[in-house]
């Protein structure tokens, strides 16, 4: 027997990822690291549970293994709950066969059971690849509040980068009259930050027709949203304003980093009142050795700091050694740069070693492209990585 919820989320984490290469290559985009405590997925399911929503469906594809074991019972979110909390949703073989999740449409649709045991009334959708902290309960206040039958959140973008959206017309009221995915030509800087809330019923009704059309792509922005558009459905807009970064891109990734540094950071992880959890291990102190250098650096607890660190950002148990320097890059956990050795506008994935006197990278100021190493491989003494290489086990 299950207890009535008013509000289940459901969070879509089973992407590849493929446009951040090497860094996903043995892990999904939601788990890849982040911040360097805490990996993407941190960030909708810490917003979840600050925002009251305690039951939530992770749907998993794209090698879950790493993602389900950090996951776990959900207990570093408050998630271990006997009614509700966290499940992971993996593709599961029926009567009529196993099916892999065709799109972000189909994986809802295929998970409806998990929704109807809980006999909610709405249903949230998030992505698990943004970076971002939002109050879902004042988007699920306004969406009862219109009575529409969805409601996405959008936010405002520069003309010039709206294409790469998908985008929202609106009127006045904020309700949506036109939605276009990725314009050539946007007449509107509204863009879906991939953050709905449904009406359930309606949820469901059209998610069954989309799965019963061969010809769809089984895919809210693609198929679902603008059917309801065409239908007369009321649909409505949640204006967001503040930090929202979809990391699916190397670039942005590195960006979305750099955004935690300085003195008033873009983006800041200090705010007492919205905090960001995640699942960590003890780690001891981190280490400043006596002559080191750190400059406008995040350095996480078990790092060993014996060389410079400039505008960086290390995960857990990093090692820089004598006369190493690192400067604008992010260094991801349990990666070791080993004395003299040179790290420069790149990222590092977990368990990387940078031999002795090795280069990675170059100067951010010399117009370099990043470069990155994927997780695991050895860069063996005096070996010089060039900017904007790209290394991953084969």
């Amino acid at each position: 027997m299950f207890k009535k919820k008013e509000c289940v989320a459901m969070l879509l984490a089973g992407g590849q990822g493929s446009r951040l290469f090497a860094l996903t290559q043995k892990t999904a985009k939601p788990a890849v690291s982040f911040g360097g405590k805490y990996r993407i997925i941190d960030f909708p399911l810490s917003n979840c549970i600050n925002s009251g929503v305690d039951t939530v469906g992770v749907l998993t594809q794209y090698r879950p293994l790493l993602l389900n074991e950090y996951i776990g019972n959900g207990l570093a979110w408050d998630l271990d709950r006997r009614f509700g909390g966290v499940q992971i949703l993996a593709p599961y073989q029926g009567q009529s066969g196993a099916d892999w999740y065709r799109g972000t449409a189909n994986a809802i649709w295929q998970n409806m059971e998990f929704i109807n045991r809980y006999d909610a009334k709405y249903v949230l959708i998030l992505s698990g690849d943004h970076i971002y902290k939002m109050d879902y309960a004042k988007m699920l206040e306004q969406h009862k509040k219109s009575g529409a039958a969805c409601t996405i959140a959008v936010l405002d973008v520069p003309i010039e980068e709206a294409s790469r959206f998908g985008i929202m017309s609106t009127r006045e009221d904020g309700s949506i009259f036109k939605f276009t995915e990725k314009p050539k030509n946007p007449d509107s800087t509204k863009a879906s930050m991939g953050i709905y809330v449904f009406t359930k019923d309606k949820l469901e009704a059209y998610l069954k027709a989309d799965n019963d059309d061969p010809a769809s792509s089984n895919d809210f922005g693609k198929n679902i949203i603008p059917t309801m558009l065409a239908s007369g459905e009321k649909m409505m807009s949640y204006s967001f304003e503040g930090y929202w970064k979809d990391v699916g891109t190397i670039q942005s990734l590195w960006e979305a980093n750099m955004d935690l540094l300085g003195d008033a950071p873009a983006f800041s992880l200090l705010d007492e009142a919205w905090r960001i959890y995640s699942r960590h291990s003890a780690q001891p102190p981190q280490y400043i050795a006596k002559g080191a250098v750190v400059e406008n650096a995040s350095v996480t607890a078990g790092c060993q700091i014996y060389g410079t660190v400039k505008n960086s950002v290390l995960g857990a148990n990093v090692y820089v050694g004598k006369g190493a320097v690192v400067e604008d890059s992010v260094i991801m956990n349990d990666a070791v740069i080993e004395d003299g050795a040179t790290v420069r506008y790149a990222i590092l994935d977990e368990k990387v070693t940078v031999g002795k006197k090795a280069t990675v990278g170059a100067s951010r100021e010399s117009g370099a492209e990043i470069a990155v190493v994927g997780a695991d491989i050895v860069i063996k003494a005096n070996e010089v990585v060039a900017p904007g290489a790209m290394l991953s086990e084969s």
